[in-house]
C-alpha cells in the first residue's frame, strides 16, 4: 500500500513539474514574440481605418517582425490612434520622414503593420513621436472595382461578338470585303489600275527629263541638288575640324 502511494506522488510531482515547465515556456516564448522580455520604445500613427488591426499584431520593417500593436483607440469620429512598441535595436534605422501602412500576412492572414524605408539622410524617429500613415485599401472596394471591370469585359467582349456575326454574315466594309468575290476582284483591279498608272507615270517624268523643252529645268534641279550635297559636306567637315 505504501509503495503504491509513494508510486502515485512520484507521478503527481512529475506531472506538476512537466506541467510548470511547459507554462513557464509557454510564457518565454509568447513574451519573446510579443516582445515582453525585449527593451522597447514606443511610436505611434493615426489612420481612419484600421481595416481589423489588433493589439498584439507584429510590425514589420524590410521584411522582419520588429514589434507589436501596444494598443488601439479612437480620438474621434475619423481617427484612429494606433501605439506601437518597437525593439530598441531597430531604432537608428527608422526615420522620421518613414510611413506606415495596414498589410496582411498572406491573402487570409492576419492583419500587420509594414513601416516602410525612409530616407538615408532623415532624422532618428524619437520616443513617442507621430509616423505618417498610408490609409489601407478597403477589400469591399477592391472587389467593386473588379466587379466594373468584370461588367466592362463582358460588354467589350459581346460587342466584339456582335462585330464578328456581321463580318461573318458579310455586313459593312470588311464583311463585304471578306464575303463578297465581287467586291474583292473590284478591289484589287483598282489597285492594279493604281500600280500602272504609278509606272505610267514614272515612264512619263523620265520621258520629260530628255525633252528638249524640259531637260534645262530638270539639268539645274540636278545641280542644285549636288550642290547642297557639297554644301552638306563642307559644314559636316568644318564641325569635325572644331
Amino acid at each position: 500500500m505504501e509503495t503504491h502511494t509513494h508510486g502515485y506522488k512520484i507521478r503527481l510531482g512529475l506531472f506538476v513539474a512537466g506541467g510548470l515547465t511547459i507554462f513557464i515556456l509557454s510564457i518565454f516564448i509568447i513574451g519573446k514574440q510579443k516582445n515582453v522580455f525585449n527593451p522597447v520604445f514606443r511610436i505611434s500613427t493615426t489612420f481612419n481605418n484600421v481595416s481589423g488591426l489588433q493589439i498584439g499584431n507584429n510590425i514589420r520593417f524590410s521584411g522582419i517582425n520588429v514589434g507589436t500593436v501596444d494598443n488601439i483607440s479612437i480620438i474621434n469620429d475619423s481617427m484612429v490612434k494606433v501605439d506601437m512598441l518597437i525593439k530598441k535595436e531597430i531604432k537608428p534605422f527608422i526615420k522620421s520622414d518613414c510611413e506606415v501602412a495596414i498589410g496582411s500576412e498572406g491573402i487570409i492572414g492576419d492583419r500587420l503593420l509594414i513601416i516602410t524605408q525612409g530616407s538615408a539622410d532623415g532624422s532618428i524617429v524619437k520616443e513617442g513621436q507621430y509616423l505618417t500613415s498610408n490609409e489601407p485599401v478597403e477589400t469591399d472596394a477592391i472587389m467593386a472595382s473588379v466587379q466594373i471591370t468584370a461588367g466592362n469585359v463582358e460588354i467589350i467582349t459581346r460587342e466584339l461578338a456582335e462585330i464578328m456575326v456581321k463580318i461573318n454574315g458579310g455586313k459593312g466594309t470588311i464583311g463585304r470585303l471578306i464575303q463578297d468575290s465581287t467586291f474583292a476582284e473590284n478591289f484589287n483591279q483598282t489597285m492594279d489600275n493604281l500600280k500602272k498608272s504609278s509606272k505610267g507615270l514614272n515612264e512619263n517624268m523620265e520621258a520629260a527629263k530628255h525633252n528638249i523643252f524640259f531637260k534645262g529645268y530638270f539639268n539645274k534641279k540636278a545641280k542644285m541638288a549636288e550642290q547642297k550635297k557639297k554644301d552638306a559636306e563642307k559644314k559636316n567637315s568644318r564641325s569635325k575640324n572644331k
